[in-house]
């Protein structure tokens, strides 16, 4: 009698190993082809599929199931079509189940972090550390959660609540995730320290093996290399990357971004045909790749640039178009802008240096709002020395956004980027008083809207601001550190720029925010003051324009400084105790020794008045009354006639 293909399951589940999941399978289809209502076969079958990677048959055999199979193995879907890259779905999916469990926290958080929702990733995972079940977890939660962070600092929504004290890097990929928000911050030195440590850690870990650690070397190098190239050490990044060893890898996010960047550090190639055929063959896998925003933008970038360098605009015009008409302008938004540089170099591509500013104006004429063209083209008149050009750019464009009802228009333009290139501009032409009028708009702008990415430049305003002696500077200073102060309590510039801006108006909130301020002494521990006094003040040097009068004369109590004589010229055949021709002062035609040359000179010299023949004249009288003194006539020598040769 044959045994029950139920017990045959249960028999393989009690002796599977962990890699057994093809006997399961075979076991579980098995058992549900004899009962096809066998509920646990079938979430055996789906969790063996899940575990080969299937994850297409998972969510297939959940829909055959029934109601029944997908209610009980919807985590397992949830996983399924988070794996899919189908990531609403799968948020979809979660919320109708809610989150009361704990397992599924973790997809959803998972689905958060790479739907690049890092902020709802952020809250997930910090519920989860402080939840009373974290205890053997509380490391891996601490990875994701620095991981999470670290990509919302790339994506420049980090809050200032996120920015906490780095915790203990213990391990190696904490360690390695902390570096990676150092990086997104600019903080290059730490990066490199937590990287040096990162590795060194992986290298002495024994949970490892040898082939998991070079596995886990991987990123940390790389990331390393990226670090040496943002400080200008491009041959140690550029041998650095060149170790990885990216042949064989089997992961194609870190084939790709090594490889492109790998690409940038080297040298232009003098085959640019060659490099297109070499991007293409490592951008091949960029459709299994699972890559953030910001990475697949800028590969895009370069494959258009690659594209350019190979004679191929046309497709990059058309591509980059398309991209541009569906996109509404003006914008901010980075990969847009990019777009508009890149769509201006194919343009342009082929036309002479001297053309440029030209065609990208009638471009500008063509696409008033492009944010892209505006700063392409305030760049080409930088690059040209051309301050007061690339300022009137910058604030043409200012006009047409203020003439503008739209709200979207108003915030691109006071977004912090543009006020800060029209403030650098107009102080480097010495226009102090436009700058801070530039800053008082955008403060004003700002200040009853959320803070977000304008923190910086209402600190900036407000710094400005409150060295102003005027009332209306200071209140507006002051409104503007109340929202900064607001978001981020512990800031000190904020506490100072409070105090500084409300010490002539409110002395009790002076009193309070004084109290928040660091001592004194705490700030000047360590600073050899009196060293600092001998040295005397150093002091900035100054934007104007550069005076080019003669400096003032020394004072009256000065020596006065000796003249400078001039030396003496003499001429070149000047013999001492000789006296000077006194003819030296005539015209050389009007020396006695000067003899003409040739025929015309000769006969000139003779038609002079000096020793020449004097010319007779007679006068003729015309018929209205008046004469006309022409040169009269000699006779003529009939002996001197030339007589007429034979032809």
């Amino acid at each position: 009698m044959p045994q029950d293909p139920a017990t045959i399951l249960a028999a393989v589940l009690r002796a599977a190993t962990i890699d057994d999941h093809e006997e399961v399978l075979k076991a579980a289809n098995a058992a549900i082809k004899a009962n096809r209502a066998d509920e646990d076969a079938q979430h055996t079958r789906v969790v063996a599929l899940l575990k080969l990677d299937r994850f297409d048959d998972a969510v297939r055999a959940i829909s055959e199931g029934g109601v029944k199979i997908e209610s009980r193995c919807a985590l397992e879907k949830a996983y399924a079509l988070y794996k899919l890259g189908q990531l609403d779905e799968a948020a979809a999916h979660l919320k109708s189940f809610g989150l009361g469990k704990r397992s599924f926290s973790h997809v959803a958080s998972q689905v958060a972090y790479r739907a690049e929702r890092f902020g709802e990733a952020e809250l997930i995972y910090r519920r989860l550390l402080t939840d009373g079940d974290a205890s053997q977890e509380e490391n891996d939660l601490q990875i994701n959660l620095r991981a999470t962070l670290a990509q919302a600092e790339w994506q420049g929504t980090s809050t200032a609540a996120s920015s906490t004290t780095d915790p203990a890097q213990d391990t190696f990929e904490l360690c390695y995730n902390v570096a990676c928000s150092h990086i997104a911050k600019g903080s290059l030195e730490t990066a490199a320290t937590l990287l040096q440590r990162a590795a060194k850690l992986c290298d002495a870990s024994e949970d490892l093996t040898e082939d998991d650690k070079k596995a886990e070397l991987k990123p940390i190098l790389a990331q390393q290399a990226y670090v040496h190239a943002k400080l200008g050490n491009t041959q140690r990044a550029l041998d650095l990357y060149r170790s990885l060893d990216v042949d064989d890898d089997a992961d194609p996010d870190f084939v790709i971004v090594a490889q492109n960047n790998k690409s940038a550090l080297e040298a232009r190639p003098s085959n640019p045909y060659l490099l297109q055929r070499q991007a293409a063959t490592w951008m091949s896998g960029a459709t299994n790749a699972k890559l953030f925003s910001y990475q697949s933008g800028v590969l895009a970038r370069n494959q258009s640039v690659v594209d350019i360098l190979a004679q191929k605009s046309d497709g990059v015009r058309e591509r980059t178009r398309k991209i541009l008409d569906q996109a509404h302008q003006p914008t901010t938004r980075q990969d847009v802008n990019s777009t508009a540089a890149i769509n201006a170099a194919a343009e342009t591509q082929g036309v002479p240096d001297k053309e440029v500013l030209r065609e990208l104006a009638s471009l500008s004429k063509r696409h008033p709002n492009n944010v892209g063209l505006v700063l392409i083209t305030v760049q080409l008149h930088l690059k040209r020395k051309n301050h007061g050009a690339a300022l009137s750019a910058l604030e043409s464009f200012f006009v047409r956004l203020n003439q503008s009802d739209d709200d979207q228009d108003r915030e691109v333009r006071f977004s912090p980027g543009l006020v800060a290139l029209a403030v650098s501009l107009m102080r480097a032409q010495g226009r102090d008083a436009s700058a801070k009028s530039e800053l008082v708009k955008a403060a004003t702008y700002w200040r009853d809207r959320p803070v977000g990415a304008s923190s910086s430049l209402l600190r900036e305003a407000g710094v400005e601001l409150s060295k102003s002696s005027n009332a209306d500077d200071l209140s507006l200073a002051a409104a503007a550190f109340q929202r900064l102060y607001m978001e981020n309590k512990d800031h000190p510039v904020v506490t100072a720029g409070l105090v500084a801006s409300l010490a002539a108006s409110d002395v009790a909130k002076v009193e309070r925010y004084a109290a928040e301020l660091p001592p004194v002494e705490t700030l000047v521990d360590g600073i050899d003051t009196e060293a600092l006094v001998r040295a005397g003040v150093a002091g900035a040097s100054s934007t104007a324009a550069p005076v080019k009068k003669r400096p003032a004369t020394e004072e009256a109590g000065d020596e006065k400084a000796a003249k400078r004589r001039r030396r003496r010229r003499l001429p070149k055949n000047y013999v001492e105790g000789k006296a000077p021709d006194p003819e030296r002062w005539l015209p050389l035609r009007d020396r006695s020794s000067y003899r003409p040359k040739g025929k015309k000179g000769k006969k000139k010299a003779g038609e002079s008045t000096q020793g020449g023949i004097v010319k007779e004249e007679e006068t003729l009288d015309l018929v209205g009354g008046g004469g006309v003194k022409v040169e009269k006539a000699s006779a003529s020598n009939p002996s001197k006639k030339k007589k007429k040769g034979k032809k």
